[in-house]
């Protein structure tokens, strides 16, 4: 993403946030292709939390599981990898932010969907 978030805490929060909403799109979309086609709910949830860690937490998985593999030998090398990654020192906690609120951004629209379906009794 090239949205200017904060470092820290406070961007990973940010990073989440952003990834709850990609959740929420994403459990809106397959839910209403599964609609469609007659899918099973967990198809559809299964394929949205798919998608949302995709796009919520790609490219810092990415860069996470880059930094973790590949040998860094040389402090140039190093620098290099290091520079294109935003806030280098916040990565993992941002990672696990943006997998939680994609995670929890298809589970509410998954509640949402289902009190649409099944609404509750006024007494």
């Amino acid at each position: 993403m090239n949205l200017p978030l904060h470092l820290g805490w406070p961007g990973a929060l940010e990073a989440g946030l952003i990834a709850l909403v990609v959740g929420l799109l994403a459990f809106a979309l397959f839910h209403a292709i599964g609609t469609r086609a007659r899918w099973p709910h967990g198809h559809a949830i299964g394929w949205a939390s798919l998608v949302a860690v995709a796009v919520g937490a790609g490219i810092d998985a990415w860069h996470l599981f880059y930094m973790g593999v590949v040998r860094l030998e040389s402090p140039v090398y190093a620098r290099i990898a290091l520079s294109k990654i935003h806030d280098p020192d916040g990565l993992g906690i941002r990672v696990l932010m943006e997998v939680i609120g994609a995670l929890a951004g298809v589970a509410l629209a998954w509640l949402i969907a289902e009190r649409k379906r099944h609404p509750r009794p006024r007494l």
